[in-house]
Formats: structure tokens, sequence, C-alpha cells
């Protein structure tokens, strides 16, 4: 069974091309960043998000070679503020990996109204047939609040949208989940 995070990375590669302008969101340690970075080339944009230098560092450590790519040390609430203008409603990919970074304390963690607030602020910005994907982690402090908030976020969206759940219903604890969002027309947000 594939884990969310590799549908994640499945449904990037068959989507983005060359040139294209993407956001990780959620950095981390720039797994996200990298396959990104690698997929819309030297010719496109990648813009990461995080507040935590450590993540910073690791992924600046990776992508290193990968001059598309700018590290923004802020939290993805401010998209719209550090997408430059030419990006504007050009996003062809936004990567949220919610949650806590793996190995770095675990009070540290993405929270409701935050991640909200950028998804928003990311759809305004999608262009058609973009992707936003979203890994939700119910299963930490803070995690359910966070998954709910967006799952309620998303079913309220117009049919400008197509949102997308893959989820193990069977799990014994609350297992990650991926929601995938489509923009397939610019006439409603």
């Amino acid at each position: 069974m594939l884990r969310a995070t590799e549908l994640a990375h499945i449904l990037m590669r068959q989507s983005l091309k060359h040139g294209d302008w993407a956001i990780d969101a959620t950095v981390g340690n720039g797994h996200d960043t990298s396959l990104l970075a690698e997929l819309v080339g030297s010719s496109g944009c990648v813009i990461g998000f995080d507040v935590q230098e450590a993540a910073l560092a690791a992924a600046a450590t990776r992508v290193k070679s990968m001059p598309q790519v700018k590290l923004v040390h802020a939290g993805h609430e401010y998209l719209t503020e550090r997408l430059p203008a030419d990006g504007h409603h050009r996003l062809a990919a936004v990567m949220f990996n919610l949650g806590y970074l793996p190995g770095a304390p675990k009070e540290i963690i993405t929270r409701a109204e935050t991640t909200l607030s950028a998804l928003k602020q990311a759809l305004t910005h999608l262009k058609v047939h973009g992707l936003v994907t979203l890994i939700l982690y119910p299963g930490h402090p803070g995690g359910e609040e966070e998954t709910e908030a967006v799952r309620s976020y998303v079913k309220q969206l117009t049919e400008a949208f197509a949102v997308t759940g893959y989820a193990r219903i069977n799990a014994v604890r609350p297992a990650p989940e991926l929601i995938v969002i489509e923009r397939i027309t610019r006439d409603q947000t």
C-alpha cells in the first residue's frame, strides 16, 4: 500500500513540468522541496516556507545545486506576501506536509489557523489544473484539530475545485491521510 507521501509525489510527477511554479508550504527536511525543484527544472521556481531554521538548513543542503529554489524563513501563512508578483495565479503545485519536523521538538507543530490561511492563499494563486496536496497527521497533539479544520474547509469549496481524499479506513491508530485539490476552472474561488 502506498503511503500518503508516496502518492503525493506520484501526483506531482504526473502533473508538473519544466518552467512551472511550485510551493513547499512546509519545507521540513526538504524532500518535497527537492522533488518540486527536480520537476520544475531550472526554468521553474520553487518557494519553500518553514519557521524552523534547522529545517531550512537541512533543506538548503539538499537543494544547494538547485538555484530555482528560494527558501523562506517564515510561516506558510505569508504565502501571498512572499510570492513574487509574476507567480500570482501561476502556481502549478503547492505541497503541505503538516504536523511537526521529524527529529525536532514535537511542540513546534503546524496549526489549523495558519494552515487554513495558507491554503486559502494557495487556492487563490493556483492555476487551472494546478494541484494542492495536504498530508494530515491526526495522531499527534493538535493534529486532530488541524485535520478536522482542513476537512471542514475543503468540503465547502465550490465546484471550481475537485477535492479527493486518501486515507486508511481500518487503522487502529489515527493514520496519515492525503487530501488533493485540483483547480478545475478559474470562474469561482
